[in-house]
């Protein structure tokens, strides 16, 4: 028994490893586009959504609803593509919890008394994704992968010239000198 455990394990471990990726894409791209469509909602009926957070009793709310409203849109649409996947969930979540706060204080009071009316507020299943990607990142299928994955080649490559143009070993010099 021992024996099939330590087979089956590791190869467990690889293939959920494998998964990482497509998974954290898929949220992305869903989420993503909840994110900008609710935004883009928000500012095609912006005088709506500043009368909503009038009646919520937020401060300044033409402004906070169009602070909301781009953020939603333009953090989805960041998300959708993964560029800045996780310093733009900072503001998504706190926007989460703002409106879990002042839209749904009654099921934030239950959180532990009915959990499943703060499960199945409309902000929940928003900031579970946005948690997800600050904790995991936007995986290996983003732009963030492919712009870190390009940084590392340049600074590795400039890192190789520097070391060869330092080197004491003429030869090492002279190759280096021969491909600027």
């Amino acid at each position: 028994m021992n024996t099939i455990i330590k087979t089956f394990y590791p190869w467990l471990v690889v293939c959920a490893d494998a998964l990482r990726s497509p998974l954290l894409l898929v949220i992305r791209l869903y989420w993503g586009w909840q994110f900008f469509l609710t935004g883009k909602g928000k500012l095609m009926n912006l005088s709506r959504t500043s009368q909503f957070f009038e009646s919520l009793g937020i401060p300044f709310p033409h402004t906070q609803a169009l602070l909301a409203a781009c953020t939603e849109c333009f953090g989805g649409l960041l998300l959708l593509v993964g560029l800045a996947s996780r310093l733009i969930s900072l503001p998504l979540f706190i926007l989460l919890t703002v409106a879990y706060c002042t839209a749904d204080l009654d099921r934030v009071r239950v959180i532990f008394s009915d959990p499943d009316k703060f499960v199945t507020a409309d902000e929940f299943l928003f900031l579970f994704a946005v948690t997800i990607v600050f904790v995991f990142g936007p995986g290996k299928i983003s732009l963030d992968a492919f712009i870190a994955k390009y940084l590392s080649r340049s600074s590795d490559a400039t890192i190789t010239y520097a070391k060869r143009s330092q080197s004491d070993d003429p030869e090492i010099r002279s190759e280096s000198v021969g491909q600027r």
